[in-house]
C-alpha cells in the first residue's frame, strides 16, 4: 500500500480553509524574511483531514497493538486517568495561583508523595524531576550533596553493573563521578566476588536496577547493599522495574537509600516521547534535607489541614521550573488510588505471571541465556537463528508483518543477539499466545526460508531504512521527483 504525500495531491487554487477578513493591520516585513515561492500544497480541507488521519493509522500504539518493548513497560493507560486529568479544576490550574486557592492540587501532590514513599519503603519524596533520567541525576546530586556535607569528598567512584540502563553510567558521569563497571555472573546477578574486589573507600554509591534489565531479581541484593554500606557508600535504586515488585517488596527495606520512579512505566502515565513526564525520587530520612525544592508539606490547624510548598533545609535547589508536571502526577495518583495496596500487588503478580508464561512458550524456539524464573520481563538470544544468517534485527522486522511491534533488541549488551520482551500485566492470554505463535513461526522461517525473514517487513508502508543515517541526517524536506 502506498500513501500519497499531501504535496502530490496539490492542485492550483484548491483551499483547505476559510478564514474571516483579518482585522490586523498589514505590516511590511524586512526583505530578508520574504520568499517568492513558499511551495505550500494547495489541497481541500477533506484532503488535509484524510492525509493526517491516514498517517495516524500507520503508527503503532498501545491502544491498537501489543507493544512488548522490554524495559519500557508499554502497558495500557486506563482512560479514567485521562478523565481525571481533564477535569476543569485540574486542567485549568495555573502554577502562579495563590497557594490558598489550590489546596486541592497540593493535597493530591502531598498524598502522592506519601503513597510513593510507602510503596518504596522510604521516608520522603520529591515530585520535581521531569523524567526517569532526570530523577536519576537528581538522586545522585542528593547523594553527592550529602557526602560533601559530612566531609566525604574523597568518594569519587560510582559502581554500575554491566547490565544497567545506559542512563546509569551517564548520570554518574554527569554528577561528577568516575564510573566503575561490575560484571554479571552466570545467573544474571551482580558478580558478588568481583564487587567486593572493586569496592574501596573511594566508592560513593552503587546504581542498581532490581529486578535488573535481564528481568531477574538479584539473588544477592541484601549482601550487595551491605558491601556498599560497609564501605561508607550509598545504594541508588533505579526504579525502572518497580512494575514487578510494588506491593511485594520495598526497595528501602532491602537496603536502598535513594530510588527514582518512572511514572510512565509503573503507574500508567503516558510515555513522554520528548514531552512531559515525571520521575519522582524517594529517599531515606537522612537524605530528606537535601531534596530539591520545593516539596509539599501539611500541617493541621483548627480550621483543617493546610498544604504548602517548603524548601528542605539543605536542598540541592531547583531541578526544574515551577512545581512539576502536575497533570502527569494526577494520572499516577489516580492509578494508585484506584488500585489500592492489594491492586498494586496484583499488578506485579500478573506482570510476573505473563512474563513467565510467555517465556515458557518461547524457550524451545530461542536460546534462553539465563534459564531461571524471570520477573516482569525476560531476555532471549537470537543466536540459534544467527546460524542461518538471520539476525535479531531481522526477527524484529519480520514481527511487523505479523502485526506486532518488535521487542527491544540488542539490549542488554551482555546478551548476544538479544531480544528483550516485556508482556506487562495488561495483556491477556490470547494476545500472548498469538505473539508466541508469531515468534515461533519466525524461528521456523529463519531455518527454512531465511531470505524471507532477512528481507522483512513485506507488508509495511516503509520497508527497511538506513536507520543510522536517518537518525543522523534526517531528510525533512519534500522534493518532487523531476521526470
Amino acid at each position: 500500500m502506498t500513501i500519497p504525500l499531501i504535496f502530490e495531491w496539490s492542485r492550483d487554487g484548491a483551499t483547505g480553509y476559510s478564514l474571516p477578513d483579518s482585522q490586523v493591520p498589514t505590516v511590511n516585513l524586512p526583505e530578508e524574511l520574504l520568499r517568492e515561492n513558499l511551495a505550500l500544497p494547495e489541497v481541500s480541507e477533506l484532503e488535509v483531514i484524510r492525509h493526517f488521519v491516514r498517517l495516524s493509522q500507520l503508527n503503532f500504539a498501545i491502544d491498537t497493538t501489543f507493544y512488548p518493548l522490554g524495559s519500557c513497560t508499554m502497558k495500557y493507560n486506563p482512560k479514567v486517568n485521562e478523565e481525571v486529568a481533564a477535569h476543569r479544576g485540574i486542567r485549568r490550574v495555573h502554577p502562579y495561583t495563590p497557594i490558598e486557592k489550590v489546596q486541592g492540587a497540593l493535597q493530591v501532590m502531598y498524598e502522592l508523595q506519601q503513597a510513593l514513599a510507602e510503596i518504596a519503603g522510604m521516608d520522603a519524596v520529591s515530585l520535581q524531576p521531569a523524567a526517569g533520567a532526570h530523577g536519576e541525576l537528581t538522586g545522585m546530586l542528593v547523594i553527592r550533596a550529602y557526602l560533601d556535607s559530612i566531609g566525604q569528598t574523597h568518594k569519587t567512584k560510582v559502581i554500575v553493573p554491566d547490565s544497567a540502563h545506559g542512563t546509569n553510567p551517564a548520570t554518574a558521569a554527569m554528577a561528577g563521578y568516575q564510573v566503575v563497571t561490575v560484571r554479571s555472573d552466570d545467573r544474571g546477578n551482580v558478580d558478588l566476588e568481583e564487587l567486593k574486589r572493586l569496592v574501596d573507600e573511594e566508592v560513593a554509591a552503587m546504581m542498581l536496577t532490581n529486578p535488573n534489565t535481564l528481568g531477574l531479581f538479584d539473588e544477592h541484593i541484601r549482601e550487595i547493599c551491605e558491601v556498599i554500606h560497609e564501605a561508607g557508600g550509598l545504594m541508588y535504586g533505579d526504579g525502572a522495574n518497580m512494575n514487578a515488585i510494588m506491593g511485594i517488596v520495598k526497595p528501602g527495606e532491602l537496603g536502598f537509600d535513594v530510588l527514582h520512579f518512572n511514572l510512565h512505566k509503573t503507574f500508567t502515565t503516558p510515555h513522554g516521547g520528548g514531552g512531559p513526564g515525571a520521575g519522582p525520587i524517594a529517599v531515606k530520612d537522612f537524605l530528606a534535607p537535601f531534596l530539591p525544592s520545593p516539596i509539599v508539606t501539611a500541617r493541621d490547624t483548627e480550621e483543617g489541614r493546610i498544604y504548602q510548598f517548603q524548601d528542605p533545609p539543605k536542598s540541592i535547589g531547583k531541578v526544574r521550573s515551577l512545581w512539576g508536571n502536575f497533570a502527569v502526577l494526577v494520572r499516577a495518583y489516580t492509578y494508585i488510588m484506584q488500585q489500592g495496596s492489594e491492586g498494586l500487588r496484583s499488578v506485579s503478580e500478573h506482570a510476573i505471571l505473563n512474563a513467565n508464561y510467555l517465556l515458557s512458550l518461547l524457550r524451545d524456539a530461542y536460546q534462553v541465556p539465563y534459564d531461571r524464573p524471570c520477573m516482569h520481563e525476560f531476555v532471549l538470544s537470537g543466536s540459534k537463528q544467527k546460524r542461518f544468517g538471520v539476525r535479531t534485527l531481522d526477527i524484529a522486522k519480520r514481527l511487523i508483518d505479523y502485526g506486532f511491534h518488535p521487542p527491544t533488541i540488542y539490549f542488554p549488551l551482555i546478551v548476544e543477539e538479544c531480544l528483550m520482551i516485556e508482556p506487562t500485566e495488561t495483556e491477556n492470554k490470547r494476545t500472548l499466545d498469538e505473539f508466541a505463535a508469531a515468534m515461533i513461526k519466525i524461528a521456523e522461517e529463519a531455518e527454512k526460508d531465511p531470505e524471507l525473514v532477512k528481507s522483512a517487513p513485506h507488508n509495511a508502508v516503509v520497508r527497511r531504512l538506513d536507520e543510522t543515517t536517518a537518525a543522523r541526517k534526517p531528510d525533512l524536506v519534500y522534493q518532487q521527483a523531476v521526470e
